[in-house]
């Protein structure tokens, strides 16, 4: 039975394998396992196929992140369903032959949710893993550090770990450009609540802009006036009083990190 799959295998340990290629195989080796009661780990399914039909899975739920910038309708809820599928085998204490495969897919599963702000469910899947240990690997502590410097507001913490090279594997980088886009708008909220208004120089490296074009569009897409230079913030509604001192902290860490980032560049 197992020689029927090694060869797609093969073909499916291949990281560059096209996704249409890579769907191809994988519904080809679902069928089979599903043929042979090893879809899901029971009294029945032959031993031999339990760590090749994991490793399948696994594979198939990493191929799916991979294809995530180009597939990302299809790619982020195929990823999340094979995550599913991989669970009874780890909890049957099934092991593949990627050992680093576990910890990789929960912790892309992570990072997943934090990017969607599924704070609730990130917790529970920390609480099931024990959050000790799992700070200690490299795949899984990446998205713990993440979520508790989003939680302090440190963003300039999240950037340094985006921007100098920080993430575990090219799969967690998918996620990058997400996490880009959710600090850059919690950043501009801090941003309106601690000043009437910004320089357009001082807000291209608040928000880790490209240019002051970039700046001028978003500051469009958020109802922010351009005027002489500066970027002028909605007016406060009666009654509400500036957030000083959290906006502050978050900004100022910021703008800090921006200024030696481009020192360096």
């Amino acid at each position: 039975m197992a020689s029927q799959l090694e060869p797609i295998l093969n073909q499916l340990r291949n990281s560059s394998l096209p996704y249409p290629t890579a769907q191809s195989l994988l519904s080809k080796s679902k069928i089979y396992l599903l043929q042979n009661h090893a879809l899901t780990p029971t009294s029945q399914t032959p031993s031999s196929l339990l760590p090749l039909a994991l490793e399948i899975l696994e594979l198939g739920a990493l191929q799916s992140i991979r294809a995530a910038p180009t597939h990302g309708d299809v790619a982020i809820p195929a990823f999340i369903r094979y995550v599913q599928q991989v669970t009874p085998f780890y909890d049957a204490g099934v092991v593949s032959n990627g050992t680093e495969n576990r910890s990789k897919i929960t912790g892309l599963y992570l990072l997943l949710l934090l990017t969607q702000g599924r704070y609730a469910e990130f917790h529970s899947e920390l609480e099931a893993i024990g959050t000790g240990q799992a700070e200690k690997d490299k795949f899984l502590g990446y998205p713990i550090r993440l979520e508790r410097w989003l939680m302090e507001g440190s963003y300039d913490q999240v950037w340094k770990a985006i921007r100098h090279g920080e993430v575990p594997s090219e799969e967690f980088g998918v996620f990058s450009e997400i996490l880009t886009s959710q600090i850059r708008n919690e950043i501009a909220t801090s941003s309106e609540k601690a000043y009437p208004s910004l320089p357009i120089s001082s807000t291209k490296s608040l928000l880790f802009l490209e240019s002051e074009g970039d700046v001028i569009n978003f500051a469009h897409s958020r109802g922010w006036i351009v005027k002489d230079g500066q970027i002028y913030f909605p007016e406060l509604g009666e009654g509400e009083e500036p957030e000083q001192d959290v906006s502050l902290v978050v900004i100022e860490n910021t703008l800090g990190y921006a200024r030696q980032l481009e020192t360096i560049v």
